[in-house]
């Protein structure tokens, strides 16, 4: 019997996935429990549908996250933190503040999306990779300077 997966069922298949099992399985275990429904021309169709809005979506996602990418990719931001000899900062410049920073030239953005190994401990200018889109990774000039 063909059949077309409404969720995932281990070890069988994805959500979309067109099957050909045995009618038993699909009769007792799948249908019944809303994993599948049957593969008739109706259903093939709106599946097809399901997909191109799916990916239509997805589609506009990464476009945005490559706007956004862009955008990031003019800006710097500057940091200003208080120092002592040898350009050492007391504290540290973490994800928080470099977010504050990206709020205050008007773009929010979630703190776990930038991709800071550790904090910074010195003056300096790091480029700092910020993660929009599992396609897309946008770099951060950021400018730590003495307060």
């Amino acid at each position: 019997m063909k059949v077309i997966l409404t969720e995932e069922v281990e070890a069988i298949g994805q959500p979309g996935d067109l099957l050909t099992v045995k009618d038993g399985y699909a009769r007792n275990y799948l249908l019944p429990n809303n994993k599948a429904v049957h593969a008739t021309t109706q259903n093939m169709k709106q599946l097809e549908h399901q997909k191109r809005l799916v990916g239509e979506k997805l589609n506009k996602i990464k476009s945005e996250a490559e706007k956004l990418a862009q955008k990031i990719g003019r800006i710097s931001c500057t940091i200003t933190k208080p120092a002592g000899e040898e350009d050492k900062l007391f504290g540290s410049v973490t994800t928080a503040d470099i977010c504050e920073s990206l709020n205050n030239e008007g773009i929010e953005i979630d703190k776990k999306k930038i991709l800071l190994g550790e904090p910074l401990k010195e003056l300096g200018i790091f480029n700092i990779p910020v993660k929009l889109h599992p396609e897309t990774t946008a770099t951060l000039k950021v400018w730590v300077v003495k307060e």
